[in-house]
């Protein structure tokens, strides 16, 4: 008989629970009881063009098989297991303080046709696939190898195919964890390499399966070589669903660290760590986190979730990299900019 997965939505990799307080952002129902997901932490590294994604799944209680299906700005050159130590030492270091595929012109992907699968690793009790196709096809791949997806899944699938074909399945095996000696709250941490011109984070998919109302909590890590912009349909500052809760040069002994930690090598002799936290109803999060590393440039509005395809539903506008009527937040130089209701955004910062 097929397994049927659970499907937890991810952040680019799996969505993160280590280390930090246990704050449920949802359930997910296996076959054979409730898996229960930690709160969320993922790290997004980048230098040289090539983004560097450290996230790890872990579970609390049930048993059986459950997954996850991320979003990805482009073909990853590898997966592989991360090291034990990276975003532990990014939880430290913030807490102390704070208590090559460019996303292009979105285009209609046909809607038939099989998704193709361009990699399979096998990393602990996790069974990763990299996978390229339209979100029907890789809703249906997903549905054919056991994934249960919730209701909203074929528009969400959509909303990310029409930017990037790219997606990671994972499918987790709970029962295989603990035969594999781990423990409820361990979780497997996973390094993803893309290149890219500039990094990304989907929050989008944080709300798959969630009632409007139901909360999300996720904690999103950058580092980039110079302090970078952020762009988000989201609204970002003090007691909204997205804030910045750190936000300075990367200390010398955290860059140390992150290097010395296992795939770590690519990490530079200096960097701008920035802590992005999520927290709100899932119904808050309309779009993703867009960046420039370089802090020279606005934001892809593509990256960001605005005007994803000419004709789509919320978004009538023909796509002219301005945004549709909506709130936008920019954080530009370091402080926040707001256009609401407005035909197009420009914001410039100097490095």
């Amino acid at each position: 008989m097929r397994r049927v997965l659970a499907v937890a939505g991810a952040t680019v990799a799996f969505l993160v629970g280590v280390a930090g307080p246990a704050v449920a952002c949802g359930g997910l129902i296996g076959p054979n009881g409730a898996v229960n997901l930690l709160r969320t932490t993922t790290f997004a590294g980048y230098h040289d063009g090539v983004e560097h994604y450290v996230t790890s799944f872990a579970f609390a209680g049930g048993g059986g098989a459950f997954g996850s299906l991320t979003p990805l700005p482009g073909v990853p050159t590898k997966v592989e297991r991360g090291g034990d130590w990276t975003l532990q030492r990014l939880i430290r270091e913030t807490t102390a303080v704070a208590e090559s595929a460019r996303f292009a012109a979105p285009t209609a992907l046909a809607s038939k046709g099989d998704a193709e699968v361009i990699m399979k690793v096998k990393v602990d009790a996790l069974d990763i696939t990299v996978l390229k196709g339209g979100g029907k096809a890789v809703g249906e791949w997903a549905t054919e190898h056991g994934f249960r997806l919730p209701p909203d899944a074929p528009e969400v699938l959509d909303f990310y195919a029409r930017r990037s074909p790219i997606f990671l399945a994972a499918a987790f095996d709970a029962n295989e964890a603990k035969k594999r000696g781990q423990n409820i709250g361990d979780g497997t941490p996973v390094h993803i390499t893309i290149p890219t011109a500039n990094p990304w984070v989907p929050l989008r998919i944080l709300a798959l399966g969630k009632d409007a109302r139901e909360r999300v909590e996720a904690d999103v890590y950058l580092l980039t070589d110079r302090r970078p912009n952020l762009l988000s349909t989201t609204r970002i500052g003090t007691n909204a669903t997205l804030s910045i809760e750190y936000d300075d040069a990367a200390s010398e002994s955290l860059l140390r660290d992150l290097r010395d930690d296992k795939t770590g090598d690519w990490v530079p002799d200096s960097g701008w760590l920035t802590k992005v936290t999520v927290s709100g109803p899932a119904g808050d999060l309309t779009g993703d986190l867009a960046i420039d590393a370089n802090g020279v440039q606005e934001p892809s509005m593509v990256a960001a979730g605005f005007n994803i395809a000419p004709g789509s539903p919320g978004f009538p506008q023909p796509y002219d990299e301005s945004p549709a009527p909506a709130i936008a937040v920019a954080v530009m130089a370091g402080s926040l900019l707001t256009a609401a209701a407005v035909s197009s955004f420009r914001g410039r910062r100097t490095a």
